[in-house]
């Protein structure tokens, strides 16, 4: 058995139903925007997000959940599936998941009001049902997303990327989506717990060990899960090269930015820069790093008592720094 379904056994009635509730939460009278959110529905991923939501409820519950978890979990998928269509559009992508993106099939204009109307979708959700306690966990999720996103652009044209600032770009632009699941999965059914803070810091800390992890994977041999060396080509500074720029000579990280800022399409050079890198100790500092904060995550998993859906979570984290994509 594949390790995602193992991590889904203890919530398979409930993913089941979430994915007709959540279906349901798309529609419209539009007959194009139907079409397109079918489109969009019959290609997800994983779906670990509502898997987080409704494992953390179920675990801070002992086993109990709501109406509300479901729309929690519905109105995070909103919006992450908004911010991904919105994504696709600023990168010029047209994949997605192996197929097609939204701007791909229909243009950018399209896509562009697809993801306003996911993104006000999710927030009536919340409003709706006055959960806005929820909203507002979800709502500071999506302008720390917008802060991080900016964040990166604004110090990638200067390479002056400190491990802080780092840290502070993947919290937003990662981590801070699967806190707010974690955090809505706690607040769905224990509102005004100290679960909701504690599953929103638990939720940060895989966010970050999933980054780190996905930096790692631009060093690989193999092209799993993106192809060697492609942020480096972005010019996207990752804790393996922050690190090595901050423990080389002057002339070797002149040589470094020199080579991520005008030879980063150089394919030797960019081979070159690897291989450094690899030389220098980044990829083992960033490891290191990436168990620290796994570490994190599991001791606050160890203050809840042993179920079922806590056995899934720290399945997940391990999940998390163990996948080969």
């Amino acid at each position: 058995m594949k390790v995602v379904e193992q991590i889904k056994l203890p919530i398979i009635d409930e993913m089941e139903l979430f994915e007709q509730k959540f279906s349901q939460s798309m529609y419209s009278k539009v007959a194009l925007l139907n079409r397109i959110t079918h489109y969009i529905v019959n290609r997800k991923g994983k779906q670990m997000r509502p898997m987080f939501v409704f494992l953390v409820a179920k675990m801070v519950s002992g086993g109990e959940i709501v109406e509300r978890t479901y729309r929690g979990a519905s109105v995070i998928e909103l919006i992450h599936t908004a911010s991904l269509v919105h994504d696709d559009v600023v990168d010029d992508s047209n994949r997605r998941r192996g197929f097609f993106s939204v701007n791909a099939l229909w243009k950018n204009k399209i896509a562009v009001l697809i993801g306003d109307y996911l993104l006000s979708k999710g927030m009536l959700v919340c409003i709706d049902n006055e959960d806005f306690d929820l909203l507002k966990i979800i709502s500071v999720a999506v302008r720390e997303i917008v802060e991080g996103e900016l964040l990166q652009i604004e110090k990638a044209r200067n390479l002056d990327i400190t491990e802080e600032i780092y840290y502070e770009i993947i919290r937003q632009k990662t981590a801070t989506l699967i806190a707010a699941c974690c955090s809505v999965g706690a607040c769905s059914v224990e509102p005004n717990s100290d679960s909701v803070e504690k599953m929103r810091k638990f939720g940060e800390l895989i966010g970050m060990a999933f980054q780190i992890k996905d930096d790692l994977f631009d060093y690989g041999d193999t092209a799993i899960g993106k192809p060697t060396g492609i942020d480096i080509k972005e010019q996207k500074m990752t804790l393996p090269l922050i690190y090595t720029l901050n423990h080389c000579t002057k002339e070797k990280k002149k040589w470094l930015i020199n080579s991520v800022k005008n030879h980063n399409k150089n394919k030797k050079r960019v081979k070159e820069v690897i291989d450094f890198v690899k030389m220098s100790g980044g990829l083992e500092y960033a490891t290191s790093i990436m168990h620290k904060f796994k570490e994190e995550a599991l001791a606050l998993l160890s203050e809840y008592p042993e179920s079922e859906y806590k056995s899934s979570l720290e399945l997940m984290v391990n999940y998390v720094i163990d996948r080969k994509k």
